[in-house]
């Protein structure tokens, strides 16, 4: 949907479905940074779109996605006409720094096996689904770690009975 590199003249408007926003560095290692769902943007969509300047993260399509493309000049003119517009885009920016700071923490403060169950968490809410298809390599990606230490873990979850792993997709068991 978008990637690393690319002028942004648009601003996503998610209607329905989800959105992964990654970052990745020169090595071509990607971190996943956040999740857009329903009633969502994108706050590094807007800083580079009305900065104009390259995007530095990648939008990729999680589920099939309806959504509007706001132009820039849009955005901008809506921020003085519309005070629920300005009010909107300053949630948006406050919820996208507080997902970023989580997930800082995450990084810095949390085992492998608690940054796997939040990332399913994470995934399971967004989704609004108990069942997410999806392999360990895509989770391992996601979270910058290897497949064999995702199968690992997750073959753990499952002997707890918190899960149930399947071809491509996992259960959450609740």
């Amino acid at each position: 949907m978008l990637d690393f590199g690319n002028y942004i003249r648009t601003i996503p408007l998610v209607v329905s479905g989800s959105i992964k926003i990654v970052r990745e560095n020169e090595n071509g290692n990607e971190l996943l940074m956040y999740y857009l769902g329903q009633g969502d943007t994108c706050a590094m969509s807007l800083t580079c779109c009305m900065s104009h300047s390259k995007s530095e993260i990648r939008a990729i399509a999680d589920t099939d996605v309806e959504l509007f493309m706001i132009p820039v000049e849009k955005v901008d003119e809506w921020m003085f006409k519309y005070k629920s517009w300005k009010s909107f885009i300053m949630q948006t920016y406050s919820k996208r720094f507080s997902e970023l700071l989580a997930t800082i923490d995450s990084i810095a403060f949390l085992k492998m096996d608690e940054r796997l169950i939040r990332y399913l968490q994470d995934k399971f809410e967004k989704l609004g689904n108990k069942e997410i298809h999806i392999t360990h390599q895509e989770i391992a990606t996601d979270l910058n770690t290897s497949r064999e230490v995702v199968s690992r873990l997750l073959k753990q979850l499952e002997k707890r009975g918190e899960v149930v792993l399947g071809r491509n997709k996992i259960e959450l068991k609740a």
